[in-house]
């Protein structure tokens, strides 16, 4: 079981279509896996009844000679923010506990039609509220390199399936770092495409004009695999672009096999190395500028000047849109309803539904939004914070005049305590400093592991962001920085199986 756990999806997909390995010994190892640690780490809400069955499948396609995609029969894991017809979708809340969808959300069904294999849908931040999976309705995910540790959210779960070896590849959201701040804390690889890059169809929506999909693996490669995959117009997305993309894997194959980085301009944004950066951190951002300079890379420092105001501007333009978003869970059309005693109106059903269906930091911030929302206060909070926005886009527009690719340690700190930050939410908040600008500028951003913090051993993550609709550009320069690492430290951080489980 070892072996097949600790594949990569692109070593796996090589095995299926040579014969040497079947879907259904990679699937049931996988399971094995899960069987075995998630009492440990609670990645999973839910788990798939027919993952053997569509393994079995995908090997029968093989057998027949049918010609399947690269990834048929490989494993994912599946946030359980999406939309899936034959398992429950929660998004971590039990306002929607129970709750089957009628339809599957555009990127799973591109995964399902790829012969890709769900094991089931993992644990998250209530609504995708949260950077511990700490806020999650139903139990905490633990970080797969120290229990005591959170894996990052809102997608904690995806993240620490990947690292635990629960599944190799998985699919998270990002809104404001939800894949990449996990994957920093987990040593993954985690990636937000361009906004509108990936269908956000039947992806329950917490902030719509900044809510991405992407993928989360252990290699540059293996992420750039499945982006492929799930990546592309869907005429059922409003904000998806209609535009052809850049092959993320040849993109990610040409960076493997680069002899150097000679010719790329990389830009170290000065305002995301400023106060809260802890030692370690900051230890292996130097490093990885010398590794890079050391291979040609031209090293520079650029100012985005007003990313000093994105996480303000983010927690009024976030609360926002997720109090109208959220507006849906009204008790009437789907999911729980709570009935006071008497003949309570609809208003009251409502109300006593929302307040026992909602955690704490869902009502926070939908009081928060509705608040920034109201007559009176629209203009100097909302408006405000939309015009902070267009600074921050412009900034980066500028910036990228003069650099290729953008660089910032992907968390200001490594996983921090299981409970440390429950009470102090400006502190929570606050954690999500570098990840938040890629998310206002609507750009593509890269999460790599860069070795591990001296001070207490955990993964440290580098932040690699490139212009909208230069994702791949992101896979090239992510594989030339993933060799260089595993050339230095003689293996990946990724591929480590944490010695607590």
């Amino acid at each position: 079981m070892s072996e097949l756990i600790s594949m990569r999806a692109a070593d796996a997909s090589l095995a299926l279509a040579e014969g040497t390995v079947s879907s259904v010994e990679l699937t049931q190892a996988h399971l094995d896996r899960i069987e075995a640690t998630e009492s440990h780490i609670g990645a999973f809400l839910a788990r798939s009844s027919n993952a053997l069955e569509a393994a079995r499948d995908s090997d029968d396609r093989r057998s027949a000679g049918e010609s399947v995609s690269p990834l048929a029969g490989i494993p994912i894991a599946i946030k359980d923010v999406l939309c899936t017809r034959d398992m429950v979708t929660t998004a971590g809340s039990r306002i929607l506990e129970g709750w089957s969808p009628p339809y599957d959300a555009t990127v799973v069904s591109k995964l399902l039609k790829a012969g890709m294999v769900a094991l089931g849908k993992t644990n998250m931040d209530e609504f995708a509220m949260g950077s511990s999976t700490e806020r999650s309705g139903y139990h905490p995910t633990h970080n797969p390199w120290d229990l005591t540790r959170a894996p990052g959210g809102s997608g904690g779960g995806s993240a620490a399936a990947v690292a635990a070896k629960q599944a190799p590849v998985a699919i998270g959201s990002d809104t404001g770092g939800s894949i990449r701040q996990p994957a920093s804390f987990t040593g993954t690889v985690g990636v937000k495409p361009t906004y509108g890059g990936v269908s956000r169809y039947g992806v329950i929506a917490l902030a719509s004009s900044l809510d991405q999909v992407g993928p989360v693996s252990r290699t540059v490669m293996d992420s750039a695999m499945v982006h492929d995959v799930i990546a592309g117009h869907d005429p059922h997305d409003s904000t998806s672009i209609p535009t052809p993309w850049t092959s993320m894997t040849e993109a990610a194959l040409k960076g493997s096999r680069a002899e150097s980085l000679a010719g790329v301009r990389v830009g170290v944004v000065k305002e995301l190395l400023g106060e809260g950066i802890a030692l370690g951190v900051r230890q292996r951002f130097d490093e990885a500028l010398e590794l890079l300079s050391a291979q040609g890379a031209e090293v520079v420092e650029v100012s985005v000047p007003h990313c000093e105001y994105a996480v303000a501007a983010y927690y009024l333009i976030l609360p926002a849109e997720a109090s109208s978003n959220l507006a849906k869970f009204d008790s009437v059309r789907f999911g729980m309803r709570i009935t006071p005693e008497g003949s309570p109106t609809v208003e009251e059903v409502m109300s006593a539904t929302r307040d026992a269906g909602f955690g704490d930091e869902v009502k926070r911030r939908i009081i928060l939004g509705t608040y920034a929302l109201s007559a009176g206060y629209y203009d100097a909070y909302y408006g405000s914070a939309q015009k902070i926005r267009t600074l921050i886009q412009r900034d980066f527009a500028q910036s990228f005049e003069k650099v290729d690719v953008l660089l910032s340690p992907s968390t200001p700190t490594t996983a921090f305590p299981l409970g440390a930050k429950m009470e102090d939410p400006l502190a929570m908040w606050a954690g999500d400093v570098t990840t938040i600008p890629a998310n206002l500028a609507g750009i593509p951003g890269m999460s790599l592991p860069m070795g591990l913090s001296p001070e207490d051993g955990l993964p440290v993550g580098l932040q690699l962001m490139a212009p909208a609709y230069q994702d791949a550009r992101l896979y090239e320069v992510g594989a030339v920085c993933e060799r260089l690492f595993e050339e230095r430290d003689g293996h990946l951080v990724s591929e480590r199986v944490p010695e607590v489980i």
